[in-house]
C-alpha cells in the first residue's frame, strides 16, 4: 500500500525521460513526464522566447551540442575538434591512455604520412625551444622578475614599458645607422666618387665657422658637451654634416632619399610596434570595462597577485584591494547622488565645473606663454657675441628647458587640487587628472618648436632671401637638433637630481627622525602613471629630434638604460607603492595609448619641417631641393619606366578613392563582425546567468524535498510508536526519492 502515490510521480520521472536535457535547450517539446525540468528557469525562459520570435532549425546552425557519457561535446560538420593531449586537464597515467587510445583509432601511420607526422613534430619542437631561447635572452628577465615579485605587476608594467622604449629607440638607431650613417663613414674611408650638395645662391651658402677659436677653457668644453654646440655640431651628431647628395661605386646611392625615407621608416614602424602592442591590451579593457567582470567577487576572490613573495608588497596589495573596494563603493555612492540631483543643483556643479576648467585654460596659456618668452630670449641671447660666466651661459642655453621642467612640475600639482572641487568619480578622477598633464607635457613641446619656427621663419626685412633667416640661423636643422638634444640631456639630470638630492635624503629623514610632522610626510611614493609620462616625454622628444639629430636614438637608449637601473634603486632603496594603485591591466592600454599620442604630435612637426619650410642652403643632404619632400618627386623620375608609371598610379587619384571604398567596405565588414561577436557573448553571459538560476532551484527543489523526507519519517516514527502502544504491527513503505542533475 502506497499513502502518497503522488510523491513519488513528482519527484520521480521516468529515467529516459532525464537523459534527454536537449528539451530543456532546444526547440523540440519536452517529454510529458519530466516536470522538474519542466520548472527551470532557463526553460521557461526558453518558452517565452519562442512565442515571441521563430528561431532557426538545425539546418542552419554550424555548431551542434550533443551528449556523450553525460558530458558536453563541441562539434563541427566536419566532426569533432580534439584538443592536443597535452592541454587535456588529466593526469599524466590518464594523458598516456589517451594518446594510445587516439593512436588505435587512428590506425597505423606509415611511408608520407608518417615522415610528414615527424617534420611536423620536429618543427615545433625546434619552435619551442626558440622561444624559450628568445625568453631566456630577454632584455633584464631576472630584474623585471625581481621587481615583480617584490611589488606586484602593477609597478612591474612601469619596467616592462620602459624596456619597450629601450628596444624601440635601438631599432631606430640601427635604422639610422645603416641608412645614414654608415655610407659617410664609408665613404671617408674607401675612394668613392662623391657628389656634394650645393647651390647656386651664394649668399645662402655662407656658414660662419663654430668652433671656439684661440685658447679654449675647459668649462667651455663642457658647455659645449652639454648643448650640442662647438666642436660637436660639426659632427655626425647632427644634421649639418650629412652634405652629400650621391655615392658613386657599383650603384649609384642616393643619400637624401636615404635620410628621408629613414625618417618615414621610423615613424611608421613605431606606429605599427605600439598599435600590435596596445592590441592585446584593448581586448583586455574591454572585458574589464564590463559590470559584471567588475563585481566585487572578482576583487575578492581573484584579485590577488600571486607573483608577490614580499611581505610588505603583500600587505600594500591587501590596502590596495582595500582602497579599490572603497573606491567602487564611492562610485556606486556618486552615480546614485548623481541620478538623484536636481535641476539646480546640475547647474550649480556645471556651472563650477566650467568656471575650473576656465582657470585651468588660463593655466596652461600662461605656462605656454612662459615657455615662448623664455624660447625667444634664449635664442636672442645665444645669437649675441658677448661673452658671460659659465653658469650664466649655461641658464642661458638651458632656459627653455628650465621652464618646461617647472611647468611640468607646477601644472600636476594644480590638477590634483583642482580636481577635489569638481565631483568627480575617484576612478575618473586619476584619468582626468592624468590627461590634462599629458597635454601640457606633449604641448609644451609644441610650444617650443612654435616658438623656434617663428624665429626660424621670420627676417628682419619683409622677405628672406634664403627661405628662411639665414643670417641668425644658417644651419636651422642643426639649430633644433640640438635644442632637442638638450631637452633629453636635461630631461636624464632632472631624473637624476630628483633621485639623488630629494628621493634619498627623504628616505634618510623619515628613517632616521620619529617627529609626527616627518610620519605625515612619509616616504616617496612610486607613483606609476607620472613616472611613464616622463618617458613618454623623453620618447617624443626623440621622434622630433631623431631627424635633426640622427644620433638622438642612440644617446635616447643609453638614457633610457640609466634610468631603468635608477630607477630600479631608487623603488627598492627610497620609495614605496603608491597608495592609491594604477591597474596594471588597464595601465598597459593606457600608457600605449598615451605614447601614441605622443608619436602623432612628433609626426606633426616632422612632417611641416619636410614638406613646407625651405631647406638649408649650407649644410644637409637637401640643400639642391628647396624642400626636403622635393627628392621624392625627383627621384621617381629617375627611375625605370615601368616602375615610375606604376609609382605615380599609386599615387593617382583613382588608386585613393577605390582605396578609401575598400577600406570603408572592410571597416564596415569588421564593425558588423564585432556587433555579431557582442551579442554573441551577451547571449552566452545571459546562458552563464540563466545556469545560475537553473542550480539555485535545483538546489531549493532538493532543500524541499529534504525538508519533506524528514518531516514523512518524523510522522512515520510516531505512527509507529503509537501503533506499537496499541498492539499493532504494519509495515510502511519507503518513499523513493530520486533527483538527477
Amino acid at each position: 500500500m502506497d499513502p502518497n502515490p503522488k510523491t513519488k510521480s513528482q519527484f520521480d520521472p521516468d529515467p529516459p525521460m532525464m537523459d534527454e536535457p536537449d528539451a530543456v535547450f532546444w526547440d523540440r517539446p519536452a517529454p510529458v513526464g519530466n516536470l522538474l525540468l519542466d520548472q527551470l528557469p532557463s526553460y521557461q525562459s526558453l518558452l517565452y522566447r519562442r512565442k515571441s520570435s521563430t528561431r532557426r532549425r538545425g539546418s542552419g546552425r554550424s555548431r551542434q551540442l550533443s551528449i556523450r557519457n553525460g558530458k558536453w561535446v563541441e562539434q563541427t560538420h566536419s566532426g569533432e575538434e580534439l584538443r592536443p593531449v597535452r592541454e587535456l586537464p588529466k593526469s599524466m597515467q590518464d594523458k598516456r591512455r589517451e594518446k594510445q587510445q587516439r593512436l588505435q583509432q587512428g590506425g597505423t601511420v606509415t611511408g608520407w604520412g608518417l615522415w610528414r607526422l615527424n617534420v611536423h613534430r620536429s618543427l615545433k619542437r625546434m619552435k619551442e625551444d626558440g622561444v624559450d631561447l628568445l625568453s631566456a635572452l630577454q632584455l633584464w628577465r631576472t630584474d623585471i622578475h625581481l621587481i615583480e615579485g617584490m611589488f606586484g605587476t602593477g609597478i612591474l608594467s612601469y619596467f616592462s614599458f620602459l624596456r619597450f622604449l629601450v628596444l624601440l629607440n635601438f631599432i631606430i638607431f640601427l635604422l639610422m645607422f645603416v641608412f645614414v650613417m654608415l655610407p659617410v663613414i664609408l665613404t671617408s674611408h674607401t675612394s668613392h666618387n662623391i657628389t656634394y650638395s650645393s647651390t647656386n645662391v651664394s649668399e645662402c651658402s655662407v656658414y660662419p665657422p663654430t668652433s671656439r677659436q684661440s685658447l679654449v677653457a675647459f668649462h667651455e668644453h663642457i658647455t659645449d658637451l652639454l648643448s650640442g654646440t662647438g666642436f660637436l655640431e660639426r659632427t655626425y651628431l647632427f644634421y649639418g654634416y650629412y652634405n652629400l647628395e650621391f655615392i658613386h661605386s657599383h650603384f649609384t646611392y642616393n643619400l637624401p632619399l636615404a635620410y628621408l625615407l629613414a625618417t618615414i621608416s621610423y615613424l611608421l614602424l613605431s606606429l605599427v610596434w605600439i598599435v600590435k602592442r596596445s592590441a592585446s591590451g584593448f581586448k583586455r579593457k574591454l572585458i574589464q570595462d564590463e559590470d559584471r567582470f567588475q563585481s566585487f567577487c572578482n576583487k575578492i576572490f581573484a584579485g590577488w597577485d600571486f607573483c608577490i613573495t614580499n611581505e610588505n608588497a603583500a600587505r600594500l596589495k591587501r590596502s590596495s584591494l582595500l582602497y579599490e573596494m572603497k573606491t567602487d563603493l564611492e562610485e556606486e555612492r556618486i552615480k546614485r547622488r548623481m541620478a538623484n540631483r536636481t535641476r539646480s543643483e546640475r547647474c550649480r556643479i556645471y556651472a563650477l565645473r566650467a568656471a575650473l576648467n576656465l582657470f585651468v585654460m588660463a593655466v596652461l596659456v600662461t605656462c605656454f606663454y612662459c615657455i615662448y618668452v623664455a624660447t625667444v630670449f634664449s635664442q636672442r641671447k645665444q645669437v649675441e657675441a658677448e661673452k658671460s660666466a659659465f653658469l650664466q651661459e649655461l641658464v642661458v642655453e638651458y632656459l627653455p628647458s628650465i621652464v618646461i621642467t617647472l611647468a611640468n612640475f607646477i601644472t600636476p600639482l594644480i590638477f590634483s587640487l583642482i580636481i577635489t572641487f569638481e565631483d568627480y568619480s575617484p576612478a575618473f578622477e586619476i584619468r582626468f587628472t592624468l590627461m590634462r598633464c599629458v597635454f601640457m607635457r606633449l604641448a609644451s613641446i609644441g610650444v617650443l618648436l612654435f616658438s623656434l619656427w617663428v624665429q626660424i621663419t621670420s627676417c628682419e626685412s619683409q622677405e628672406c632671401l634664403c627661405g628662411y633667416n639665414h643670417k641668425t640661423y644658417p644651419c636651422w636643422e642643426t639649430h633644433v637638433g640640438q635644442e632637442m638634444y638638450k631637452l633629453v640631456i636635461f630631461d636624464f639630470l632632472i631624473i637624476v637630481a630628483v633621485t639623488v638630492f630629494v628621493e634619498f635624503p627623504r628616505k634618510i629623514i623619515v628613517s632616521h627622525c620619529d617627529h609626527g610632522l616627518v610620519r605625515w610626510w612619509g616616504q616617496q611614493e612610486f607613483a606609476v602613471p607620472q613616472n611613464v609620462l616622463e618617458i613618454v616625454y623623453g620618447q617624443t622628444i626623440c621622434w622630433i629630434g631623431t631627424f635633426y639629430c640622427p644620433l638622438l636614438p642612440a644617446i635616447n637608449t643609453v638614457k633610457y638604460v640609466l634610468v631603468f637601473y635608477i630607477k630600479k634603486v631608487s623603488l627598492v632603496t627610497n620609495c614605496r607603492p603608491a597608495t592609491r594603485p594604477f591597474r596594471a591591466s588597464s595601465s598597459h592600454f593606457f600608457f600605449l595609448v598615451v605614447l601614441l599620442i605622443g608619436l602623432a604630435l612628433a609626426s606633426v612637426p616632422v612632417t611641416v619641417s619636410i614638406a613646407e619650410i625651405q631647406a638649408s642652403r649650407v649644410c644637409g643632404p637637401f640643400v639642391s631641393y628647396s624642400t626636403s619632400w622635393q627628392v621624392v618627386p625627383r627621384g621617381i623620375t629617375q627611375l625605370p619606366l615601368g616602375l615610375r608609371s606604376f609609382l605615380l598610379a599609386l599615387a593617382s587619384e583613382a588608386f585613393a578613392v577605390s582605396f578609401f571604398v575598400i577600406t570603408c567596405l572592410g571597416m564596415f565588414y569588421v564593425i558588423a563582425l564585432a556587433g555579431a561577436h557582442k551579442r554573441v557573448i551577451e547571449q552566452l553571459r545571459d546562458q552563464l546567468a540563466m545556469e545560475g538560476r537553473d542550480k539555485r532551484f535545483l538546489i531549493q527543489k532538493l532543500y524541499q524535498a529534504q525538508q519533506a523526507t524528514y518531516g514523512r519519517s518524523a510522522d512515520a516514527k510516531g505512527l509507529r510508536r503509537n501503533r506499537a502502544h496499541a498492539g499493532l504491527c504494519l509495515v510502511e513503505p519507503s518513499v523513493v526519492l530520486e533527483t538527477q542533475a
